[in-house]
């Protein structure tokens, strides 16, 4: 009786969306900064969330080997050029607080809005998330689709797990990420 009242809250917990061990294996943190900053860029707080466990594993003071920084993996670079666009408010978010997770949320938003504006799909707005918009487009441009022609292993990698985590997020967090 034990062994069966254990094994239906095991499948209980595996196949409810919402449950606590998936909720573990895809949190949300910054929840009100990412939807605020998600909508203000028009890009789907769900895919904010899975950027952010994909490139960061929700590890605020990440930092990546070619420089990138924070929860989002945003580059100064990139930073400086949205702000330089007007995309982002430099004032309100500095480029000299990307460790900050509400600034680097707002350029990671900032950015990911920016590159869906200048992509026609969610596979190429992840792909250039991660290989460039420029990669991206030269694939595109030479033909190619994404994810088909993507030239970057890691990218093709990076592509999947995203999708993946996407999924994820879209199933545990149905009511959005401020409900969890």
């Amino acid at each position: 009786m034990i062994l069966a009242a254990a094994a239906t809250a095991l499948v209980w917990e595996l196949v409810t969306p919402a449950s606590t061990a998936n909720r573990l294996l895809y949190p949300v943190h910054h929840a009100q900064e990412i939807q605020q900053s998600a909508r203000r860029h028009g890009v789907d707080e769900d895919l904010v969330c899975a950027v952010i466990k994909c490139e960061s594993g929700w590890d605020e003071g990440a930092v990546s080997h070619v420089g990138a920084v924070g929860l989002m993996q945003v580059m100064l670079e990139t930073a400086q050029d949205l702000a330089a666009m007007g995309v982002v408010d430099g004032g309100a978010y500095p480029v000299s607080d990307l460790s900050d997770p509400r600034v680097n949320i707002e350029y990671g938003c900032a950015y990911l809005g920016y590159l869906q504006e200048n992509l026609s799909s969610r596979e190429e707005v992840i792909a250039a998330y991660n290989a460039g918009l420029g990669a991206v487009q030269g694939w595109i441009s030479n033909g190619g689709t994404i994810p088909e022609d993507i030239e970057y292993g890691e990218t093709r990698a990076y592509l999947t797990r995203v999708l993946d985590a996407l999924d994820a997020y879209r199933r545990n967090y149905p009511l959005g990420v401020t409900a969890g």
